[in-house]
């Protein structure tokens, strides 16, 4: 995108939407208030917590989405679906032993259970 960090924090929604214009698919922002932007449009994850600011945490996401591409959920769909699941189950995580710490191996309960209700 030739622009800063600084710059994408700016403005966000601009960003996401350029990625997913310039590349198709859709597109996934981390941070809080994760954005996913698609043909649809653009979605904002009002879910997750600091604690997800953790090394591993991207790569969680990334499994979640692959797991669910795998199952034959379209790119969209399996976008949405993934910064969901993997925000609600941070939530979960943090709720029961706190966002200090949070691993991203401790999503795996709880997206288990998100999933498989």
């Amino acid at each position: 995108m030739n622009i800063t960090t600084a710059a994408v924090q700016e403005d966000r929604p601009a960003a996401v939407r350029a990625l997913q214009k310039h590349y198709g698919g859709s597109v996934i922002l981390k941070g809080a208030g994760t954005l996913v932007a698609g043909p649809s449009g653009l979605v904002v994850c009002p879910y997750g917590n600091p604690g997800m600011a953790s090394g591993g945490m991207g790569d969680a996401l990334s499994g979640i989405l692959g797991a669910l591409l795998a199952q034959g959920y379209d790119i969209e769909q399996s976008a949405w679906l993934a910064t969901l699941v993997h925000a609600l189950a941070a939530d979960r995580a943090a709720d029961a032993q706190g966002e200090r710490g949070l691993l991203a191996s401790d999503l795996a309960f709880y997206a288990r259970q998100l999933i498989n209700p």
